[in-house]
């Protein structure tokens, strides 16, 4: 009995050590990545107070080879990292992660989010935009809307700061569609419900500038109220209603209600947290409204504004390059040539940056101050403080310069007046005519060239592809976006060998060259009859007549007409003009004999 008695004490303490040695060991630190995350989710944005919970979560997901988590973890880890460097840091990691963790969306994710710390942040267009395109390149075969849609809307954001309002615009209507249907499906996580709202804020906003860019005031104006709507008395989108205010101040300001352009403007700053770069256009409109109502002092007051953000952050719209024409000229009005240089010298950095990042953009931009004489200007206000008796020889340098420029100037409006005159004279008498009244052409044939290499042809053929041809050309077939010889031949259900026959033959030229000339001269008449198209941009023009580039357009109207489509336009506009204006002349001296 005593042994027994022994044995069941031995029992009974194995069995407690091994309990209390179960229960003592347990480790507190929560075991699952997502119990890691509820400790620290609540925190706002650049809280490094996450960090202690964070650093164990990466830790953990390294030790473990979790890539998701990992990938995770660096994601939460740009969020809330205060350090700019440091959030490039972590993307970088979070992208390495992504291409471990296998998958596309998550590749695709985080491209998304070094390029937006690069635009939101930052302000750096051209890294963001190589950031994006490639979180487009894997996200081809995505099944994540979100994410496919907020792709579109980042590089609707670069296409819009390009100038490429139109293309932007697009993006940014489908964008809304999808975000809208999003925020109003109460089937989602209350996360998801929050970020689409927020797409479709940011989208709407963008939508908004695209349409203030085209100067449609009337859309501009009523997506501004929409907005201003949908975050008013609002906490979670207070810098989604700072961009509203600042568009409803715009508006203000171009219906010449200055007063209350300021007010708007104001509260659209005291919103805005870091978004620097519409922070500086609410100044510029706020000086542009006191400059309105002669009050200069505050007007520079908010210009200087402008220049100081520049200097840090070495980023300036170029909308906002006429900040400096007026400090420049404001200067030498008061005729303190060290401020003229040193604004002057601001300017002509600005406009290198712009420059640098806008090939497109800068040459829409008009400028007050040409770039060639602002050189020389500064190096005049340069030695004016010095050397004053360089300034005649400095002067007379300048002149001759501007002598040249304006000769040569002279020179090519000539040039292009009498290309328009002569066009002009072909379109009133109808000499202009398309190919469908062109006649039979015999092909000169080089000396390799033998019968026998030529497709044989019936006249019933060659007469069925001529009627084609007429329908073609008479219906506007050739406005067709990517029509290709082998395309029309399987419209007209035939072989490209007889098609490329008969234009070569009938119309005394090759295929390309031929649809060429059918979409110009089309696309000429229509501006020259229809003053509607006059208003239409380059990039829509050829859209219309059915040529995929701008430059392509260009070109060719220029090498069939002698003339380069923008001329062309504006000639056009300003005979218009004179004939409308001489028509209400002849009409005043009517009323005025009787």
């Amino acid at each position: 009995m005593a042994k027994n008695s022994i044995r069941m004490k031995r029992f009974f303490f194995i069995i407690f050590v091994f309990i209390s040695g179960f229960v003592f060991s347990k480790d507190k630190t929560p075991k699952d990545y997502e119990s890691f995350r509820k400790n620290y989710e609540n925190y706002s944005e650049n809280d490094v107070r996450a960090f202690s919970y964070l650093d164990i979560y990466i830790k953990k997901a390294k030790k473990e080879k979790k890539y998701p988590e990992l990938f995770q973890g660096y994601r939460d880890a740009v969020f809330y990292s205060k350090s700019l460097s440091k959030k490039l840091q972590y993307a970088d990691s979070c992208i390495d992660a992504a291409y471990k963790s296998g998958s596309d969306d998550r590749v695709s994710t985080a491209y998304v989010l070094k390029g937006s710390i690069y635009y939101a942040k930052l302000k750096k267009y051209k890294p963001a935009l190589d950031e994006y395109l490639m979180a487009y390149k894997y996200a081809k075969n995505t099944g994540d809307l979100y994410l496919k849609y907020k792709i579109s809307y980042h590089l609707g954001v670069v296409k819009n700061y390009l100038g490429y309002h139109e293309e932007a615009l697009e993006l940014f209507q489908d964008c809304l569609t999808y975000f809208e249907a999003g925020m109003n499906n109460t089937s989602l996580h209350p996360n998801q419900i929050f970020n689409n709202q927020k797409g479709y804020l940011n989208s709407l906003h963008q939508a908004i500038v695209c349409y203030s860019h085209l100067n449609d005031a009337k859309k501009s104006d009523s997506l501004t109220d929409i907005g201003l709507l949908k975050t008013f008395n609002n906490k979670d989108f207070l810098q989604e209603r700072s961009y509203f205010l600042k568009s409803k101040g715009i508006s203000e300001y171009n219906n010449t209600k200055y007063l209350a352009a300021i007010d708007n403007l104001q509260q659209s700053l005291k919103l805005s947290t870091d978004d620097f770069a519409w922070m500086s256009v609410d100044y510029f409109y706020i000086g542009k409204s006191y400059l309105a109502i002669n009050q200069e002092d505050k007007a520079i007051s908010n210009f200087k504004k402008i220049d100081s953000i520049f200097t840090k952050h070495e980023f300036i719209l170029p909308e906002l390059r006429e900040n400096y024409e007026f400090l420049i000229n404001h200067y030498k009005t008061k005729k303190d040539s060290e401020k003229q240089l040193y604004y002057t010298t601001q300017l002509l950095k600005a406009d290198s940056i712009i420059s640098r990042d806008f090939a497109y953009l800068s040459m829409k931009i008009h400028r007050e101050y040409d770039t060639n004489t602002l050189m020389e200007e500064k190096g005049r206000l340069e030695k004016a403080n010095t050397w004053g008796g360089f300034l005649i020889a400095g002067l007379l340098i300048t002149a001759g310069i501007l002598g040249y420029v304006l000769l040569k100037r002279r020179r090519k409006q000539k040039s292009t007046l009498d290309q328009y005159l002569l066009l002009q004279e072909k379109l009133r008498t109808h000499s202009y005519v398309g190919l469908e009244n062109s006649q039979p052409v015999s092909p000169i044939q080089s000396v390799e060239s033998c019968d026998d290499k030529k497709p044989h042809i019936t006249e019933a053929i060659k007469q069925d592809l001529l009627l084609k041809l007429r329908r073609f050309e008479d219906k506007k077939m050739f406005t067709q976006k990517g029509l290709t010889i082998q395309k029309l031949a399987v419209q007209f259900e035939t072989n490209t060998n007889y098609l490329s026959h008969v234009i070569n033959e009938q119309k005394g030229m090759n295929f390309n060259k031929y649809l060429g000339e059918l979409r110009i001269r089309h696309i000429t008449c229509l501006l020259f009859e229809k003053s509607i198209y006059l208003n239409y941009t380059i990039d829509s023009l050829a859209k219309e007549c059915g040529i995929a580039s701008r430059q392509n357009f260009s070109d060719l109207f220029h090498e069939i007409n002698g003339i380069r489509p923008t001329d062309f336009i504006r000639k056009r506009k300003k005979e218009i003009d004179n004939l409308d204006y001489s028509s209400v002349r002849s009409m005043r001296g009517l009323f005025s004999e009787n």
